[in-house]
């Protein structure tokens, strides 16, 4: 697992604060809303400001595109890698 995968998931376990739940028990390719992870419409605000603030980038949430990054964390990852490179 990757640092920052690792820091991803991290992160949706503190800023959605699901404390049942490990860094071991999301995996990279696992959905994060409806039957993967559970989350849902909140969760994805919450997580997305999140990412905002803890990587300084810019997350536009009209954009089309915006929902399949939030798919799971290995699209997230290559999300943010891709925003801070730009």
């Amino acid at each position: 697992m990757s640092d920052l995968h690792r820091e991803i998931k991290e992160l949706i376990i503190d800023a959605l604060g699901l404390e049942d739940i490990s860094v071991e028990d999301i995996g990279d390719d696992q959905t994060l809303f409806g039957e993967g992870l559970g989350l849902d419409s909140v969760d994805a605000l919450e997580l997305g400001l999140a990412i905002q603030k803890k990587y300084g980038i810019k997350i536009d949430a009209d954009a089309k595109d915006t929902r399949n990054h939030f798919t799971n964390v290995a699209s997230l990852a290559a999300f943010v890698t891709a925003k801070q490179a730009a």
